[in-house]
């Protein structure tokens, strides 16, 4: 659906500057004759914060964790913990760093102080009580996650270090830090110069024009810039999270002549739920997702579970993950099987279609040059006449978390009151170009009861409704076996787990 045209203010962005600041520890850095792609591990590393370690460079082992000042799913100031390998420096501007190097208390806090310390942050200390470092690569990693952790609650479980590999420690002695920490805060909230300079912060986010190197950053912080910036810039990148981006410029140091962050508009970081449906803004970090919609869509919850780690959440966007139309993406098959749509805004105004249709191939949808994906809505409503939906997802990987899915699926039936299909979703991504439904076995569904030896018949339509790739991860005969396995395996936990 059209609407009238977006109206385009005077162009805010006229003129770029050449340097911008953010800060380090507390300290004002200034980022000059730096290109934005750069990312904010080698600028860290480059300044002397070799804290900050340089692993695997695609945000899987977690040595290179910072933590950024931000706000939460509430939007209450917040630490949150983030892979500063995949990070365009242009992306911190005006925000707050913290690496390992400033948690200490020091007579001076400066770079490379030569004062003695006072006293270890308590993290720090749990870490050296319980014998956590070995070799100590990754600690430095461990302990910004923990940071983190340490002062929004997340030390009762093991996600705020989902992301952090050790190598020769072991976790039980890193787990026993963590569950030591939390014992010695009990009730309590922490309280010393973190916690007060969180709360004296401002979490919004200014607009930005950078550049540099013949490499332009640009930072709006309303919709309508966006969209003038993109008349301006036809081929401008776009970038949210940075999560998928920043393998490109970590790992191929890739350079992109003008990008523009869609993460300081506040229109585009919304959730709003209705009885009907929820809408979720496309620069929605994933993490704020998971917090809000828990407990909503079940099969979204086990997703999000296993997509990446905590670090990534914190940054990734739900636009981003179907905006890059990965065949493998674990989020697109759950909108599929929970028949999302997708919402794209250009200067004409705005149109609505469905997820279903937003994929056209290989790394190719439906979104069109000066276009912005602005919201992704799911329906809560089930199908007329059904007294039940049943509905999960499954990702199968080489791992169970932080890895490339080989096959990811997400399943929803709705069943009458005499347990009758009246409504059928199969969604799979990694067994095609783009993520995709099972139509006609979908349709071949409808009408029939939900029994085993309903799921048993169409398992050979299954089998060969994919032509998959043999890959590294998995051949494709494997992939065809998967589709109607997690099929029978989706009918026998929800039949009988209840």
């Amino acid at each position: 659906m059209t609407q009238k045209a977006i109206p385009i203010s005077a162009n805010t962005f006229a003129n770029t500057v050449e340097h911008f600041t953010f800060t380090i520890n507390g300290t004002t850095t200034i980022v000059k004759d730096i290109a934005p792609t750069m990312t904010l591990l080698q600028y860290l590393r480059q300044q002397g914060y070799v804290g900050t370690k340089e692993g695997c460079g695609d945000g899987d082992c977690g040595a290179c964790t910072v933590a950024i000042a931000g706000e939460d799913a509430q939007g209450k100031p917040q630490y949150q913990a983030a892979n500063s390998c995949l990070i365009p420096i242009g992306a911190v501007a005006g925000r707050d760093v913290i690496t390992a190097e400033g948690l200490a208390d020091a007579k001076s806090h400066g770079q490379f102080s030569a004062q003695p310390l006072e006293q270890l942050h308590p993290v720090q200390a749990a870490m050296v009580e319980t014998a956590g470092s070995q070799c100590g690569y990754c600690t430095p990693g461990f302990i910004m996650s923990m940071f983190a952790a340490y002062y929004d609650g997340g030390l009762k479980d093991d996600i705020c270090i989902e992301g952090n590999l050790c190598r020769c420690t072991g976790y039980l002695p890193i787990r026993r830090a963590a569950q030591k920490l939390l014992a010695d805060l009990g009730e309590n909230a922490p309280s010393d110069r973190f916690s007060t300079m969180l709360v004296e912060k401002n979490p919004d986010l200014q607009a930005i024009a950078y550049t540099s190197n013949e490499q332009q950053f640009y930072r709006p912080t309303e919709l309508t810039e966006a969209l003038q910036l993109l008349q301006t810039y036809p081929e401008a990148t776009l970038v949210a999270g940075a999560t998928d981006l920043g393998l490109e410029m970590s790992w191929h140091r890739r350079n992109y002549p003008v990008l523009i962050s869609l993460e300081g508009i506040a229109s585009l970081k919304q959730i709003h739920q209705t009885e009907d449906y929820v809408q979720i803004g496309a620069a929605v970090p994933l993490s704020h997702i998971e917090d809000v919609l828990h407990g909503t869509f079940p099969s979204l919850d086990e997703m999000l579970h296993w997509f990446a780690a905590r670090q990534v959440r914190n940054r990734a966007t739900l636009g981003g993950n179907i905006g890059t139309a990965s065949p493998i993406g674990d989020l697109p098959p759950v909108l599929l099987a929970l028949d999302a749509t997708v919402t794209l805004a250009n200067i004409n105004g705005d149109r609505t279609l469905p997820l279903a249709d937003f994929f056209k191939g290989y790394r190719q949808t439906e979104l069109k040059q000066g276009e912005i994906i602005t919201a992704v809505t799911i329906p809560k409503a089930i199908s007329k006449g059904a007294t039940q939906r049943l509905s999960f997802s499954y990702k199968i990987g080489k791992r169970g978390t932080d890895d490339i899915s080989i096959v990811a699926v997400a399943f929803a039936i709705d069943l009458d009151a005499n347990q009758n299909i009246l409504h059928a979703r199969l969604a799979y991504g990694g067994v095609a170009a783009t993520p995709i439904r099972a139509i006609a076995v979908e349709q071949a569904l409808i009408g029939q009861p939900w029994n085993m030896e309903t799921v048993r018949s169409v398992k050979p339509m299954l089998h060969e409704t994919f032509t998959p790739l043999n890959d590294l991860r998995g051949s494709a005969n494997y992939r065809k076996l998967l589709v109607g396995n997690l099929f029978e395996k989706f009918f026998v936990e929800q039949t009988f787990s209840n």
